[in-house]
Order: structure tokens, then C-alpha cells, then sequence
């Protein structure tokens, strides 16, 4: 079984701006151009499961339109980080003192006041890859974001909590790009 891993499309957002759970479209071009890349490259009747944010919805609408064997099904466990106070503002605004917290309670400390923890985050996403092994479906793809995709990047790994921020991966598909991991079945 495989799992894949999509990104959603160029968000319509400034550059350099926190967005995490921010209910943002993508750029409609962007969109259909992954759709139809992803229309040509996943397996009948795979699974698709998407975050229910605009920007990943679309895509999971615009795939279906072009592949209806997909149903898709949305999953509020596939939602990026929620950055509390944070959302919406330029990265370079943010007190270097509050993003100073967070790297000193990486795992705990919940973002923008009243956002997430990273631990929060893991447990979210870990409860819903663990739900991959109960479904004997095949293939199945998820649409969602590249803290979701860093996170699952973890978990597949058997790494189910991080403390500091250096563990956590850098590195996550572009936007409408994809990866996949092969699983294994019970």
C-alpha cells in the first residue's frame, strides 16, 4: 500500500506570511495544473482523504471532477498547524521573544497565545495515519500541508514525539507537488 503525500497549490497569500490554518484559496491555475498532473499519475480507485482548508478542498474537487473513481472524503486531522494569534501575520513581525518560546518548548509550548503544539499536531496526524493500517483500501492519497507531510515524514519513521525544533524535517514536497511511502499491511 501506498501512501501519497500532496501538497496543496501556491496558496493566495503575501510571501513570508504565517498561515497555517487561515482559510486561504490557491491559485486557481496552480490547482488545476496538480489536478490534472495527479489525474494521470494515481491508481484507480485510490483513496483520496483531504484538509478540509479551502486550498486543499479545491484540489480534492478539482482531482474528483477529473477522476471520479476518486471520492473524496475530508479529514479535519489533515489540517496544517494552528498558529493561534500568529495566522495572518508576516513571519518578520512576529516577536523574536515569542518565537523563541516556542523553540525552547518545541514539543509543548502552543503557538500564537492560543494555537497548537507540536505535540498536539503529532497526535492528530499520528491517530490518522495509524487509521491507514486499519483500511485495507490500497493506495490512498492525502491533500493537506507540509506541516502534516513533515509530520507523517516523522511518524513513518517510528518518531512519534519531538522535543526540539532541529528534529523536526525541513524539507516537504512544493507546492502541488507530491510524494509517496510505501506501507506495510497487516
Amino acid at each position: 500500500m501506498k501512501l501519497w503525500l500532496v501538497r496543496h497549490a501556491q496558496p493566495e497569500v503575501a510571501p513570508g506570511t504565517c498561515y497555517g490554518q487561515l482559510d486561504l484559496p490557491a491559485r486557481v491555475p496552480d490547482t488545476e495544473r496538480c489536478a490534472q498532473a495527479l489525474a494521470t499519475a494515481l491508481p484507480i480507485n485510490a483513496r483520496l482523504v483531504y484538509s478540509p482548508l479551502r486550498r486543499c478542498a479545491e484540489l480534492a474537487m478539482q482531482l474528483h471532477g477529473l477522476r471520479p473513481d476518486l471520492s473524496p472524503a475530508a479529514d479535519d486531522r489533515l489540517k496544517e498547524m494552528h498558529f493561534g494569534e500568529w495566522e495572518g501575520q508576516l513571519w518578520q513581525a512576529i516577536d523574536s521573544a515569542a518565537l523563541q518560546d516556542w523553540t525552547d518548548d518545541f514539543a509543548n509550548h502552543c503557538v500564537g497565545g492560543h494555537g497548537e503544539s507540536v505535540t498536539q499536531v503529532m497526535d492528530r496526524v499520528a491517530a490518522a495515519f495509524d487509521d491507514l493500517g486499519r483500511d485495507l483500501h490500497g493506495d490512498t492519497v492525502w491533500i493537506t500541508h507540509a506541516g502534516v507531510i513533515r509530520a507523517v515524514e516523522l511518524i513513518a519513521r517510528g518518531q512519534r514525539h519531538t522535543t526540539r525544533a532541529d528534529e523536526w524535517p525541513h524539507a516537504a514536497p512544493e507546492y502541488g507537488q507530491w510524494f509517496t511511502l510505501t506501507l506495510q499491511t497487516p
